[in-house]
């Protein structure tokens, strides 16, 4: 089955927690800290793997978490980093964050990766605390906050040329025709349901071809297989557009031209960019010199397109489509090899989402404050990691959350807002009393 979209859970590892521990050896009096800090947590990748083909496997398996960092512990030992989680997906594949849309990552050879997901940073241990007035800190910090988020996968399969029409118009019969492959044929619309590839070789050169299943009126907007698929034609550099011109299924061929490149263009201008030739298919039920083929022919030319008459199931002038095909290619790979001759356009640079972690964010020290009823509530990442880290029966560590309640700013504006001694703050469900030092 080929799968090209998923949608999964990542989370990275979070730190590990710093040590409380003080030396206890013996003739060494007062030995005084010596807790070691924790472990960073693993960050959560993704790396395009060309032993892939299709998104399968994340149908059966949705959550995906990287390995937390260990804790320190005393003697100065440091906790072991959490491994890394390294996801493979097959090439073509785009990573988005699907909370906001923004694009992680396009991994479009094998071997290309990217983070989506950092790991939170090891807590400090307690020997990091000591100081001149702080002798035996009894107190250390946790480890930084993991980091978990929803991923859209969204294969686009690599191919050079694609085969874009009507259903039932031959595209699959001229993809077995320029190639070795065997795609499933029939004489009803919608034969196709999945992309095919074939490889079409020319003396010294060669190309992936991909027979899109076939596109209808409104595909833009999800009609028939529509969005499912014209995604997969964004990666292609040249497009032959099938036409059947001989009208056997009672259609206009020059309308259908028109309508399927309106569709393009309602799914995005860059398509309408791509190098496009006509294939003007099953010329053998008409002939080249028929009166309804060269009215065709006059309609596409004044569009701009070249028109090629062939006929996929008697083999008829399908090697020089697949030449003009290999020449438009070329033409289109030199264009983006060297910038500044049209080819490119605003879509190439994309808004890409931040996998910075939390302690990054540059709010991450802010104190939010609000009042309800009697009490002041506060939150914060920082207060938060802060808060987790309190040892409510040793004065120090409490000093040194209220140290950093006063040097953020948030004590001066609690008290604007009337904060007296004695009055309840809350962070969190936990309640207590604030009194000036």
């Amino acid at each position: 089955m080929f799968v090209d979209r998923a949608v999964i859970t990542i989370r990275s590892g979070k730190g590990g927690a710093g040590s409380v521990s003080f030396r206890r050896e013996p003739y060494v009096p007062d030995g005084g800290p010596d807790g070691g800090d924790g472990g960073k947590g693993g960050d959560v990748m993704f790396v395009a793997d060309d032993s892939l083909r299709t998104l399968m496997d994340f149908r059966y398996k949705r959550r995906y978490a990287a390995q937390d960092g260990q804790d320190g512990t005393g003697r100065k030992r440091f906790g072991k980093n959490g491994e890394k989680l390294v996801i493979k997906v097959p090439p073509g594949t785009v990573v988005t964050d699907e909370a906001s849309g923004l694009l992680i990552g396009d991994l479009v050879c094998a071997g290309d990766g990217v983070v989506a997901a950092k790991g939170g940073k090891g807590g400090r241990g307690n020997v990091n605390f000591k100081s001149s007035v702080r002798r035996a800190p009894n107190f250390a910090e946790t480890g930084g906050f993991a980091t978990e988020r929803k991923i859209l996968l969204e294969l686009k399969l690599i191919a050079d040329v694609g085969l874009i029409g009507f259903p039932n118009v031959g595209k699959s019969t001229l993809l077995s025709a320029a190639t070795s492959a065997k795609p499933k044929i029939g004489n009803y619309p919608f034969t196709t349901t999945t992309p095919n590839l074939g490889v079409v070789e020319l003396y010294d050169t060669s190309f992936v071809v991909a027979d899109i299943p076939g596109l209808i009126e409104g595909a833009h907007t999800g009609a028939g297989l529509g969005t499912e698929f014209l995604k997969h034609i964004e990666r292609t550099k040249v497009l032959i557009h099938v036409v059947d011109v001989s009208g056997a299924e009672g259609r206009d061929p020059a309308r259908d031209l028109r309508l399927i490149n309106a569709e393009l263009e309602s799914y995005t201008v860059n398509l309408l960019c791509k190098s496009q030739l006509i294939a003007a298919n099953k010329i053998d039920l008409i002939g080249a010199e028929s009166a309804e083929y060269l009215a065709f022919k006059r309609d596409a030319e004044a569009l701009g397109f070249a028109v090629f008459p062939v006929s996929a199931v008697a083999r008829q002038g399908v090697s020089d489509l697949m030449n003009a095909a290999a020449g438009a290619l070329a033409r289109a790979e030199s264009a983006s090899t060297h910038p500044g001759t049209g080819a490119e356009t605003e879509a190439d640079s994309p808004a890409y989402f931040d996998v910075s972690r939390p302690e990054d964010d540059p709010h991450y020290r802010d104190i939010e404050i609000s009042v309800d009823g009697p009490v002041y509530v506060l939150a914060g990442l920082q207060l938060l990691k802060i808060f987790n880290s309190t040892n409510f029966n040793d004065m120090g560590s409490v000093r040194y959350l209220y140290k950093h309640i006063e040097k953020s700013g948030a004590a001066d504006r609690l008290r604007a807002l009337g904060l007296r001694d004695g009055d309840t703050i809350r962070i969190r469900d936990f309640e207590f009393i604030w009194y000036d030092e």
